[in-house]
């Protein structure tokens, strides 16, 4: 039971001291709203208390038959702010030997970029073995690179080292500050912004939240300035423990979220921003590193996600160079892996429709089983 002070109908000035419980409430959506709040572990009190008063105005309102639009709103928020995750979360697994295993099976080459990201999580070791605060006094890591060297998938690998929770949020193309801080929920199609609505999908308060291509927000000289801002206080540990999306009008703590961001190049980012972030250059790959990723780290794995197991579909060695420059020149990782997506999946069509046992594709029929662009 919540104790509450509430008005009367009688008399605006007189309070009574009312024990809530769902029995006090005369519809059961009410009554189920009301037990959700109760059953929210960690959720502030006076937030609790705030719904909680809500909910008994609406009661009041319910027994004189005008609810339904303020019952919308207001289940619709009770919905979300219940569903914020304010005390779960996950333990990090702080482990460079660990770590060092899982970023060289996952990532081929980038011996210098694996370096940094080694020496950042040694460094958050030693801060939290020695009692400190290991993400607000860490930098955050800004990867700069051309798209598909691997940005995307080295912050999640970092993530499974860490054994957090893995969410990407593309700021590209976001064209005003609300879609990162929410609408007021007063307001026409209103919702919380991407950062609440990350918390709650990974269902933990520290997850790994990529903020992806973060040069590329509004090109709105006025709107990037704004953005820009907001992603200042979101990722700056003397802000972000109180941050306040405005559809839940409450503070929220995101002190222990891993923020990276990526980004193809830094022209268009705050200074500020930038001073407080880490930049780690990743290269381009060369011609004979791609053939060692498509041939031992992507083959592998697009076989098996195309249900193809792997004495069904085999390549000819001498191939690999005409598969990863089909164009003859540099398509991108993220090239490389649609082509070898698409021969899986005309490979998975010939065994299924002409009962054929394996294939393996040579100069002859190679142009059988590339895509056709």
């Amino acid at each position: 039971m919540t104790e509450i002070t509430t008005d009367t109908d009688n008399d605006p000035k007189t309070t009574d001291t009312l024990n809530i419980g769902s029995d006090e409430f005369i519809f059961d959506e009410l009554k189920n709203l009301f037990d959700r709040v109760e059953a929210t572990k960690g959720m502030p009190e006076d937030l609790r208390e705030r719904i909680e008063q809500m909910l008994q105005r609406l009661d009041r309102m319910a027994r004189l038959g005008h609810y339904a639009s303020e019952f919308d709103t207001l289940s619709r928020y009770i919905e979300v702010v219940t569903s914020i995750p304010w005390v779960k979360q996950t333990k990090d697994t702080l482990d460079i030997d660990r770590a060092q295993k899982m970023l060289d099976s996952q990532h081929y080459g980038m011996q210098d970029v694996k370096e940094r990201i080694l020496e950042y999580l040694a460094t958050m070791t030693l801060i939290d073995r020695r009692g400190g605060d290991a993400i607000g006094n860490s930098p955050v890591l800004l990867m700069v690179g051309l798209q598909g060297v691997g940005k995307t998938t080295l912050a999640r690998s970092i993530a499974d080292t860490l054994d957090r929770k893995f969410i990407r949020i593309p700021v590209g193309g976001i064209g005003t500050p609300l879609e990162l801080r929410g609408k007021s929920k007063s307001l026409p199609g209103a919702e919380p912004g991407q950062i609440i609505k990350a918390l709650i999908k990974t269902g933990v308060r520290n997850p790994l939240i990529l903020l992806d291509e973060i040069e590329k927000a509004s090109g709105e000289a006025s709107l990037l300035a704004d953005i820009m801002a907001i992603l200042l206080e979101i990722l700056d540990p003397e802000q972000n423990d109180d941050f306040r999306d405005h559809y839940v009008d409450y503070p929220v703590d995101l002190s222990n979220v891993l923020f990276i961001c990526s980004a193809n190049n830094t022209g268009t980012l705050s200074a500020a921003l930038m001073d407080r972030m880490e930049v780690i250059k990743m290269p381009s790959y060369t011609n004979e590193e791609k053939v060692v990723i498509a041939r031992d780290y992507l083959l592998p794995k697009v076989r098996k996600k195309s249900g193809l197991k792997e004495e069904e579909l085999n390549i000819d060695p001498n191939l690999w160079p005409k598969i990863v420059t089909p164009f003859g020149y540099d398509s991108g990782i993220r090239s490389l892996d649609r082509i070898l997506q698409s021969v899986c999946r005309k490979v998975a069509k010939q065994i299924v429709t002409e009962d054929v046992s394996s294939v393996y594709i040579t100069e002859e029929n190679l142009r059988q089983y590339m895509p056709s662009w």
